[in-house]
């Protein structure tokens, strides 16, 4: 039988035959090869040949397209750089669990894709980033600079600090890439600017008033008719989301409050003595200087000549007032523009280390009594400083501070005695971390319970940020361990159990039907006041005018308000919107339409008059700002339409598995 085998695919046509197979083999198997069996990327970019920008994607043509692949590691960089800002920006409030939904991690790679896609495009485009441009780079960012500056040692810590660690070759290629990528995006937002005659019609359009005429109809009649069980049946099933029961979860806690702990026995003399010679600089009375100055006000950014006048203006009067017999508030009264101190005669009272400006406490604090300074120059001006009087720094005596460090001592041992009753609590749950109850009887503390409640109406200690996080956790909720400690506030720590759990969850139409009821007659109720108002609208468009209507209804005349702005909510803004929708009426034919209120009512309106806002009168700085914010705009939207350009010319394949 192996023989025949032999024969048969020994011949020139079998030949072909496998010569025909090996190739798509040998590709495949190449790319495999090459690709790696184990897929450690979270998503591969498949762009085509530069030299074939429309080249197809399918095989052979896709060996020679550029394969770009963000990794699971960069990836997973990238989010927890995300969490860390959400959670500096959103601190108590930072939900963890909430952090880790598909929906965000998809938004973090979406950016990654982004960023990867200008990549490409800039590297075909040959757009690199010099050496010179990198160091520029880092040497700006605030968070390597001390005071202003670029510094070394502060630039390798915050690298060192970053998580995970990332040396400066790390570093600097990241920067190196990001500023490759956006460049061409940077220029796209630079180019876009708003045209004279856009701003103005833009203007014209901001500053339009309307002169309307409004009235409010009645609230709906409510709707009496029982509906059937039918309609019932079909409501609920029509808003299946609107009768749901959210998650929610029972706890059990012990609360360890330090205010409420027994009173520690008072300090002994010892103690006291101990801790007034540990902390003995902080009960030292500062040296205090009675100081008076005449001001003579110059702005940091004014020319030489401005300065140099300002400093001679000092001098001068320095000089006046260090003369025999000189008065210096008089001095003061009369030149110095210091408003807060002009009319006391510059008088600025006792002053200590901390409180002036560094140029000024520098000069005062090292002045003799009786002495005027020569001009000492501060970002306000130039001063000219009288030190009237000193007054020496005191130490306080240990029986002048017994009464702050007994209290500071017994809050201290307050605050101890909690903090060992916190980690007794916490070695008893840790020898059974399932139960709560045993360790609260050890310690003596009572063990409340709480819920159930969900995540947007919890009360007590539950409505703490860090205790719903600690409820709501899939390791608390599956194993019903103890929690770690949470602090609620200094001094007050609760440790919680979940004893029960519900999951989100549809409601019964029985235990809901009285709210169906009700939604369905309120609908049908809406349904009969907006039908009554499209009526009205349509007399109203037919050649009726609002108080004749008004006056069919028994209702209030209707009220006219001329000169509304756009934007005013008149009144609420769903009407101030439907008034700047609808056409501008033509010459005695109002514009006529209709909004309805939250509260169901209807609200019928007719504008009269149509005024443009004036171009002409608005400040030039200020016109010249919006268009700048407009032309950002503008270049953002292009920014964005380059983007979503650029990933139509490339394959984007996403490894759910790995995100």
């Amino acid at each position: 039988m192996l023989q025949k085998l032999r024969d048969k695919t020994s011949g020139w046509i079998a030949t072909v035959i496998l010569g025909l197979l090996i190739i798509p083999f040998a590709l495949v198997g190449v790319q495999d090869y090459l690709t790696q069996r184990s897929d450690t990327s979270v998503a591969v970019i498949d762009a085509p040949p530069a030299w074939w920008p429309s080249a197809p994607s399918w095989w052979p043509v896709s060996v020679f397209w550029d394969h770009e692949k963000i990794s699971v590691d960069e990836f997973r960089n990238r989010f927890e750089q995300e969490r860390q800002r959400m959670r500096a920006q959103q601190g108590e409030g930072f939900d963890p669990r909430a952090f880790e939904s598909v929906e965000n991690k998809r938004a973090v790679l979406d950016q990654l894709i982004a960023a990867r896609v200008q990549k490409i495009a800039a590297e075909r485009e040959g757009i690199a980033v010099s050496d010179e441009l990198l160091r520029k780079t880092l040497q700006e960012i605030p968070a390597f600079q001390v005071e202003g500056k670029f510094d070394l040692n502060r630039y390798r810590l915050a690298l060192a600090s970053q998580v995970p660690p990332q040396t400066e070759r790390q570093f600097e290629q990241t920067v190196r890439e990001g500023l490759q990528q956006s460049l061409v995006a940077i220029g796209v937002g630079e180019s876009g600017f708003v045209a004279p005659g856009e701003l103005d019609r833009l203007i014209r359009l901001m500053g339009e008033t309307r002169d309307v005429g409004l009235l409010t109809l009645p609230p709906p009649v409510p709707d009496a008719a029982a509906p059937g069980e039918d309609e019932i049946k079909r409501w609920y099933q029509a808003h299946l989301g609107e009768y749901r029961a959210p998650e929610t979860v029972s706890i059990e806690y012990v609360e360890i409050v330090g205010a409420a702990l027994p009173a520690p026995p008072a300090p002994d003399e010892a103690t006291l003595r101990r801790r007034y010679e540990q902390e003995r600089s902080r009960f030292v009375e500062p040296e205090q200087r009675l100081a008076s100055h005449i001001l003579v006000r110059v702005d940091e950014g004014a020319d030489a000549a401005a300065q140099k006048a300002a400093e001679q203006k000092a001098a001068k009067l320095a000089e006046q007032a260090r003369a025999p017999g000189a008065d210096f508030a008089a001095l003061a009264r009369a030149n110095s523009d210091d408003t807060g101190s002009k009319d006391a005669g510059g008088d600025l009272g006792w002053v200590s280390k901390g409180m002036m400006v560094g140029a000024f406490e520098d000069a005062l604090f090292a002045m003799r009594p009786g002495e005027v300074s020569k001009p000492v120059k501060s970002e306000f001006g130039w001063h000219v400083i009288q030190l009237r009087e000193v007054k020496a720094g005191a130490q306080e005596s240990f029986e002048q501070a017994r009464e702050a460090l007994a209290r500071e001592q017994v809050e201290a041992d307050r605050e101890r005695a909690a903090s060992e009753l916190a980690s007794r609590l916490v070695d008893l749950t840790l020898k059974n971390p399932t139960a709560l109850a045993p360790a609260a009887r050890e310690v003596g503390l009572p063990l409340q319970k709480l819920g159930p409640f969900s995540r947007g109406a919890a009360t007590g200690i539950a409505a703490n940020p860090a205790v719903q996080r600690a409820a709501f956790s899939e390791t608390l909720i599956q194993d019903r361990t103890v929690s770690d400690p949470i602090e609620i506030a200094p001094g007050h720590t609760v440790l919680i159990r979940v004893t029960d759990h519900a999951p989100e969850r549809a409601l019964p139409l029985a235990q809901v039907r009285e709210r169906v009821v009700a939604a369905i007659r309120a609908d049908r109720a809406a349904q009969a006041a907006r039908k009554e108002a499209d009526a009205l609208l349509a007399r109203l468009r037919a050649g009726e005018t609002l108080e004749a209507v008004a006056a069919s209804k028994q209702l209030p005349p209707p009220q006219t308000v001329p000169g509304v702005p756009r934007g005013m909510p008149l009144p609420d803004p769903a009407v101030s919107e439907a008034m700047f929708a609808v056409p501008a009426p033509a010459e005695g034919k109002p514009s006529y339409g209709k909004a309805v209120l939250e509260d169901g009512r209807a609200v019928l309106f007719a504008v009269t008059k149509v005024t443009p806002g004036d171009a002409a009168t608005m400040p030039p700085g200020q016109r010249e700002m919006l268009q700048q914010q407009l032309a950002q705009i503008r270049g953002g939207d292009d920014v964005q339409a380059l983007v979503d350009a650029l990933r139509k010319r490339v394959t984007v394949h996403v490894n759910e598995r790995n995100l």
